[in-house]
């Protein structure tokens, strides 16, 4: 089982929610969370990352305007995460994830970052501006970033019934990081990763995280 850090950014101080291999890591990954916030489901990311061989931290980013938040993945807890999000911004969002990154390079071992809706903007982000190779799950915020040029190896998730993220945007993703690898996959929704909501996808979900691993095996190790 894991447990909680401190981080401490210049946009204030956050918890992060750190799991370990047992044996020898082949990398770190910082896990970035969507507008909810630091959802059990992340926790449980962590988990199955270190299980695969991977130190994993998920930062509670919304610590930064109220701490220990976490909302519910309905219609309310979707108004509210966007608002918070949008009061955090990006900038702190990198901070953050910046943070981590220090910590985890503490350890010894490269470390790159998977994130999810906006987490997965910041996961471009870190990218972009870090340096860091980065996975991106159906991340809606991306496209004003997408003339920055990539840091390291990046990788894309869609879902092809995702109303947010058309496929003109995917296309977007294509067109400006020609270099990225991008998925889509066919009965996804938003969120398909999500277990368990009613948007999860156990098969795209399950193919999305094997290409995920690949990635930071052959980025990481």
């Amino acid at each position: 089982m894991g447990d909680w850090h401190t981080l401490f950014t210049s946009c204030g101080t956050v918890r992060a929610w750190l799991a370990k291999p047992e044996a020898e890591p082949r990398g770190a990954i910082v896990v970035a969370h969507e507008i909810y916030g630091l959802l059990p489901h992340y926790q449980n990311l962590c988990e199955r990352l270190a299980q695969a061989g991977f130190i994993a931290l998920a930062p509670a980013y919304f610590d930064l305007v109220e701490p220990g938040l976490v909302l519910p993945t309905d219609r309310a807890g979707s108004n509210r995460g966007r608002a918070i999000v949008d009061r955090l911004g990006l900038d702190c969002g990198v901070d953050v994830t910046e943070a981590a990154t220090d910590f985890l390079a503490g350890f010894g071992h490269s470390v790159g970052v998977v994130g999810f809706s906006w987490g997965g903007t910041v996961a471009l982000l870190a990218n972009t501006q870090l340096g860091l190779p980065a996975v991106s799950y159906y991340a809606t915020r991306n496209l004003p970033w997408l003339d920055e040029k990539a840091g390291a190896p990046l990788m894309f998730h869609f879902g092809a019934l995702d109303s947010a993220i058309p496929e003109e945007a995917i296309a977007q993703h294509r067109q400006k990081q020609p270099q990225a690898q991008v998925f889509v996959y066919e009965h996804a929704d938003h969120a398909f990763n999500r277990d368990p909501d009613p948007p999860y996808q156990p098969e795209a979900a399950a193919l999305a995280w094997r290409r995920s691993l690949d990635f930071f095996t052959e980025h990481l190790s």
